[in-house]
């Protein structure tokens, strides 16, 4: 547990996805900021039991968006607590089942080691129709939270959203950028402070990513909070996040570099080739082979029993002897 600034904590699961308990101003009441990973529920109802007080629970849970590490508990928690779960309208598709977010890019310059592993992350999309509603639209205050504001930052989900609260310059960022290496799996799990670019083999849209960046950059944030990362602030951290607007650039090459992926309020409406990738390549050809491999070991040992049980080969009995017994004289 960490504390951003007065009323917000931040819970770090698992060593690398942050959820936010936010005090609304009214003593006792808060609300919950994103969920983590799918099984961790415990540790955020325990965090906030000794935040608050046993039996407690948020008025709501807000997703800054809805990729897995996000919104991964977010059905556990609102049957858990009786609360809604509140969205952008552009993330509605992706958690009531109706859409599947674009697939992650792992050829995307730069990625890192996340890249690599993001080959093997499975399809993202929720069912949590009996829970979500959209934030209103035309309403950029937050429900229940009259000091802050939400602010669409797209590129890495399309209807990804920040939170600021301007008297004291506190943001929550989500994945519009990070906190920590994002790239680089080991440096995310040491935590180490470092302002950088978020997610980038699930950016889906690099023009809007610099321009999320740009904006929140303009904020001048004092206390930062992201999905990644640890929780940082001062003016060394603004200087950061003002650097990397600055010398923000798109990628060398990547899936949706040249052309991004279109969304609308059904989902995606279109998706760039996928291109070449020459290690998922190797991985399907070593899969294959140690298919083929297991297959003719299967069929070797079936046909063997096969023949085995078809043609039996009868054993002769052995004739029995009758026993004599030899009379001495």
């Amino acid at each position: 547990m960490k504390k951003v600034a007065a009323g917000v904590h931040q819970l770090t699961i698992q060593r690398f996805v942050n959820v936010y308990f936010v005090e609304t101003g009214t003593p006792g009441e808060w609300v919950l900021v994103d969920t983590g990973l799918p099984g961790s529920e415990k540790s955020i109802i325990a965090a906030a039991d000794a935040i608050f007080y046993p039996g407690t629970h948020p008025e709501a849970i807000i997703l800054t968006h809805g990729h897995m590490d996000h919104s991964g508990s977010a059905q556990a928690l609102a049957e858990h607590w009786k609360v809604p779960v509140l969205a952008h309208p552009l993330e509605l598709p992706f958690l009531t089942a109706k859409a599947v977010y674009p697939p992650a890019d792992p050829t995307v310059a730069g990625g890192g080691s996340l890249a690599f592993v993001s080959r093997f992350f499975p399809p993202q999309s929720f069912q949590l129709s009996d829970y979500v509603q959209q934030l209103p639209a035309n309403d950029l205050d937050p429900p229940f939270l009259p000091d802050w504001r939400w602010q669409h930052v797209p590129g890495h989900a399309p209807g990804q959203i920040a939170l600021f609260r301007e008297k004291d310059r506190t943001l929550l960022a989500g994945d519009a950028f990070a906190t920590a290496n994002h790239e680089s799996v080991p440096e995310l799990l040491l935590q180490r402070p470092e302002i950088s670019i978020a997610g980038a083999p699930f950016n889906y849209n690099w023009q809007q990513v610099g321009e999320s960046i740009r904006a929140l950059a303009a904020l001048q944030p004092a206390a930062i909070g992201c999905g990644h990362g640890p929780a940082v602030s001062g003016e060394k951290h603004t200087a950061q996040l003002q650097k990397l607007a600055d010398e923000f650039t798109v990628p060398a090459h990547g899936r949706y570099v040249s052309t991004p992926a279109r969304t609308d309020e059904n989902g995606v409406a279109y998706l760039p080739p996928a291109p070449h990738d020459p290690i998922r390549t190797k991985f399907a050809v070593a899969a294959a082979g140690l298919g083929a491999l297991v297959g003719a070991a299967v069929l070797i040992k079936r046909y063997k029993t096969h023949k085995q049980n078809e043609y039996p080969r009868p054993v002769a009995a052995e004739p029995k002897r009758e026993r004599t017994e030899e009379v001495v004289r």
